[in-house]
């Protein structure tokens, strides 16, 4: 998943927030965001404090999430808001996590009915401490809200499990309508970049989700020192493995002490990719400067 700062993006006039200060070099003129609030919005969010429930459109800080809420969709983060892991391009507090919440399959469940969601989005922390890595969570999410809300579509953005086959097995015997797993990098930056993943391991994780008769999914991130040659190698691979969709997004550096952006891509670049996406053969391809793994994401169901 690919992690933003609001304080870095330009906003457009007539919200009610005022302009978010630049403190590192200026934004290409194609980042803009309109931070405007609404009904849905304002729903969405006294849900989720009613509930006790987190996002990652808020723990990652994501641009799109005026957009998103007030379209009545976002992205449940489960066990917890503390990741085992340290990324060098992710927001996402690090640390000891906290004890798993039993309730708290339930409470997603909740939210969705309430929310009358019709496609919704789930994925969690690594939970690397956990001898499943939180498979048995995600299952019981899954089926929770299926219970609640039989008609609503299913997308898990699941962790690699550190390559543990049953765990993964655990998410796909409850057949949600898509498995995600981001790559986020090229090989060549994986070590450094995620040095607690492993390239491979995430490719292997989504040809095995594919053998369990899954529909897969699978996100990149651009501008953190990679090339585009680099990136098209990361789509043929995803491609070897029948990987169906693919979002393609630009890395913006969340804080001082993160990855630095090595390039800001240009749109027409990500046009280009897309159309090269898609004549390699993916379902659906989301791709441009602000796109994230769950940017649009119902309407990619159908086209998987």
């Amino acid at each position: 998943m690919s992690f933003v700062p609001l304080d870095d993006l330009r906003t457009s006039s007539g919200t009610n927030h005022p302009p978010f200060e630049l403190s590192r070099p200026r934004l290409p003129s194609w980042f803009k965001v309109h931070a405007r609030t609404g009904p849905d919005y304002l729903e969405i969010k006294h849900t989720l404090e009613r509930l006790s429930l987190h996002t990652i459109c808020e723990e990652a800080r994501c641009p799109n999430r005026w957009e998103c809420w007030n379209a009545r969709t976002a992205t449940f983060l489960i066990l917890g808001d503390i990741c085992t892991r340290r990324c060098h391009y992710c927001s996402v507090e690090t640390g000891r996590p906290r004890a798993v919440d039993e309730a708290e399959p339930r409470r997603v469940a909740e939210a969705v009915r309430a929310l009358g969601l019709r496609h919704a989005v789930i994925t969690s922390v690594n939970r690397d401490e956990l001898p499943d890595g939180g498979a048995s969570v995600f299952a019981e999410t899954i089926r929770q809200t299926k219970r609640l809300s039989p008609t609503c579509t299913i997308e898990v953005l699941i962790p690699d499990f550190e390559g543990n086959e049953q765990a993964l097995a655990t998410v796909c015997a409850e057949k949600p309508d898509i498995i995600n797993h981001n790559i986020e990098t090229v090989r060549r930056l994986f070590p450094s970049i995620r040095p607690q993943g492993k390239y491979q391991r995430s490719i292997d994780l989504l040809a095995r989700a594919k053998q369990h008769g899954m529909k897969t999914k699978s996100g990149l991130i651009l501008g953190m020192g990679e090339t585009v040659g680099e990136a098209r190698e990361v789509m043929r691979d995803l491609r070897t493995v029948q990987c169906d969709i693919i979002t393609i997004g630009q890395y913006l550096q969340p804080t001082r002490d993160h990855l630095s952006v090595a390039k800001f891509y240009d749109p027409s670049e990500f046009t280009l990719l897309k159309e090269e996406g898609l004549a390699m053969g993916f379902a659906h391809v989301e791709s441009g400067p602000l796109v994230r793994s769950s940017y649009h994401a119902e309407q990619q169901v159908s086209r998987a």
